[in-house]
């Protein structure tokens, strides 16, 4: 792993709100290619998913089909994990439902939080949880829409990248950065 490549990751972007939907599209689908793996796997794979995925353009995504699948099997730029490919494009096609259902995915995720990001208070890295209601609730609801790969550590994780929660430590420059920059974006 880069240690730079991680290093601007937590400075420029973990923790940052995210209401832009092919963004918040991208970190789902990232964060669920990462189960069972180390996050420095993926952000080092990062490049080769924007390409190999459209980047994360959710109505192309939505229209792969078996010989996408394929191609994408082969692909040793991303994780080629059958599952995991086939739930790209199935959480596309969800994806999609959800911004017809609520205008845009954003919406419809950072209601769960009133679009107000809870800003933790934490000093030690084995303080911060694996999931939170918040998570339990949009992974059960995920998951009833036909999202796949979007269990409540999963959505936690997701939801500490997109800036849903700052869960940066007190002693991290970037928390209280990031508390003040809460209600940009809206």
């Amino acid at each position: 792993m880069g240690s730079d490549l991680y290093r601007r990751y937590h400075d420029e972007e973990w923790g940052v709100p995210v209401h832009d939907d092919r963004r918040l599209f991208e970190f789902l689908i990232l964060e669920g290619a990462q189960a069972g793996l180390s996050w420095s796997t993926i952000l080092n794979k990062r490049e080769s998913y924007r390409r190999a995925f459209a980047r994360f353009d959710a109505a192309r995504v939505a229209r792969f089909g078996p010989r996408d699948v394929k191609r994408l099997m082969a692909d040793a730029g991303i994780v080629r994990n059958r599952l995991k490919i086939e739930s790209t494009i199935t959480n596309a096609r969800a994806f999609l439902e959800v911004r017809r259902e609520f205008g845009s995915f954003h919406a419809y995720l950072w209601g769960f939080i009133d679009g107000l990001p809870p800003q933790s208070r934490r000093r030690r890295m084995k303080d911060v949880p694996d999931r939170t209601p918040a998570s339990d609730a949009i992974s059960r609801d995920l998951k009833r829409r036909g999202f796949r790969f979007v269990g409540t550590t999963i959505v936690y994780a997701f939801m500490q990248a997109v800036g849903m929660v700052n869960d940066h430590l007190v002693t991290c420059y970037r928390h209280a950065q990031l508390a003040g920059a809460k209600l940009r974006g809206r």
